[in-house]
């Protein structure tokens, strides 16, 4: 008996150790792949406005403060105090800044690799909740090729290290349930969420709470558990006090008030949509996995009483409610969903792996290959008409056609292989998007940034606030020219003319014309905008 028992107990170690070693070969399979999605072609294309513009400005004045100057703590936007969002990312950024110089590739380098890391760590999600290895892998497969995920992973934003901070978390939770050590990683990764993007932590900390109080209520009663979380708001009480000691009661106004609770109640910068606008947002991205999602639901519902349909449960139900309740909404608000639908779709796709549970494949699968397959080859007709043909869009149209084509194929055929051919043709096809220049597709919207971003630094205006007639404000033009560019009214040009003693104005054509402004001296002109100041002689 007892040799038996030892037996049994030697070869039980051996397996464990194959399969850490089989865990170790996909997790750097996958972030191989990841990193290689995330980074290419990271910095060849302008940032865009708004967050990428604004972020890119913080982190510049950071990295451009001298030292003692505490500006990490108390970062600056053109000169005044930046209230909107605290400063780590900002911070990494800098940092990246420091050592790699300043441009579009260092500015998006941070937030890309965290979000690369975020696929990873969603297959140890995975390997926490399900049986199946293959649930796993499947589950961060989808994942890493969701168009919405690599698009805004890319982009220097906040939404990427904010999920790659989560799922640390939601890690940490899953294992704290055999292993109380793991507590300490709830409360780092609550810290490092709410250091990011402030209130969204207290969103996704009760995700975490509920699904403990779902399924381990034990833990809610642990020590651990409250002394770690207790460990990670401390760098939260730490960076809000010295803020409100610092600025006092502008800080509760703006960067508590006006940047976070706003939002929830009401339309903050004319951001607003319907309830179900975020569902929308998945319909229009979310392809081709979206089609898997009825089947994903059931299978999800009928097995509630499982920790993984739990989790996707409470992390998508709550999530989105949230959100959809929200006033103000913009898309990249839907991204932290996304893991949650991998996670049910990863659980769907391998049950299809048990041929005794899958006769065959859905008629609705196949007709949606074929139809997308359809679409994605009139794209590339479309795009290789005419004499300004787009070579580049046309290939990824076509590369998504023949996955889509195929993948109909071999699922009427009933052949598993189909979900191979999926994964690699939507990797291949977003692997050429993003080499393209199309994937920052909201660089078309307005006029390009960077010529006259040049124009207004090769002229070196002597003030640092240039007014422009554009109607709205730019982010990556005040990043690009070094400059805060103020958008103004007809009537506020003329004043400013009037009682600026050297004003600067960038103005279009139709502004310049209608003004019938005196003694101007026009420095240069670009992309429609000519750059004016009073001439003096």
């Amino acid at each position: 008996m007892q040799e038996g028992s030892f037996t049994w107990s030697r070869l039980e170690k051996q397996y464990r150790v194959v399969e850490k070693r089989i865990d170790w070969g996909w997790v750097i399979v996958l972030l191989l792949a990841a990193m290689l999605l995330f980074s290419i072609n990271l910095g060849e294309l302008p940032l865009r406005d708004w967050d990428e513009g604004t972020v890119a400005q913080v982190a510049r004045e950071i990295w451009r403060a001298p030292a003692g100057s505490m500006r990490w703590l108390y970062p600056m936007l053109g000169g005044q105090p930046y209230h909107n969002k605290p400063p780590l990312m900002h911070l990494l950024i800098a940092w990246t800044y420091s050592l790699l110089g300043v441009n579009e590739w260092t500015t998006r380098l941070p937030g890309a690799m965290l979000t690369a890391i975020s696929v990873p760590l969603l297959y140890c999600i995975g390997r926490e909740i399900f049986r199946q290895r293959w649930a796993a892998i499947y589950s961060a497969l989808i994942y890493l090729t969701m168009l919405p995920v690599v698009r805004h992973g890319r982009l220097a934003m906040l939404d990427g290290a904010v999920i790659c901070f989560f799922m640390v978390m939601m890690l940490c939770v899953l294992r704290s349930r055999r292993d109380l050590r793991y507590c300490l990683g709830i409360g780092i990764g609550f810290g490092l969420i709410c250091l990011t993007k402030g209130m969204l932590g207290i969103l996704l900390g009760a995700i975490a709470f509920l699904f403990l109080l779902w399924d381990t209520p034990r833990l809610l009663t642990s020590w651990y558990m409250w002394i770690a979380i207790i460990i990670g708001t401390i760098p939260i009480v730490f960076w809000s006090g010295s803020q409100w000691i610092h600025y006092g009661e502008s800080f509760a106004r703006i960067g508590i008030m006006g940047q976070s609770l706003n939002r929830i109640n009401t339309n903050v910068e004319n951001h607003s949509g319907p309830p179900w606008y975020y569902l929308l947002e998945i319909f229009k991205y979310a392809w081709p996995w979206l089609m898997f999602l009825p089947q994903a639901l059931r299978l999800t519902w009928e097995n509630r009483n499982l920790s993984w349909a739990k989790l996707v449960l409470v992390w998508s139900g709550v999530y989105l409610l949230a959100i959809s309740l929200m006033g103000t909404k913009l898309p990249w608000y839907v991204f932290p969903i996304y893991p949650s639908l991998a996670l049910a779709f990863g659980a769907l796709l391998a049950e299809t792996e048990n041929p005794s549970l899958q006769s065959s494949y859905p008629r609705a699968w196949i007709a949606s290959f074929s139809l997308l397959a359809v679409v994605a080859s009139a794209g590339s007709i479309y795009y290789s008409w005419g004499t300004t043909g787009k070579s580049d869009l046309q290939m990824i149209f076509a590369a998504v056609a023949i996955t889509m084509a195929l993948a109909a194929i071999l699922a009427e055929r009933g052949d598993g292989q189909f979900l191979k051919i999926l994964f690699w043709g939507s990797y291949i096809s977003l692997l050429l998007l993003m080499k393209s220049n199309y994937w920052v597709w909201e660089l078309e919207e307005a006029y390009p940034v960077k010529p006259v971003a040049v124009m207004i630094q090769r002229a070196k205006p002597t003030v640092r606030k240039i007014y422009t007639s554009f109607p709205y404000n730019r982010p990556s033009l005040n990043f690009y020219s070094d400059r805060n560019i103020i958008p103004a009214s007809g009537a506020e040009l003329k004043y400013y003319w009037q009682y600026n003693e050297q004003p600067y104005f960038l103005l279009d054509a139709s502004a310049l014309k209608n003004l019938h402004l005196e003694s101007v001296k026009r420095i240069d002109e670009t992309e429609g905008f000519t750059l004016i100041t009073k001439d003096t002689y």
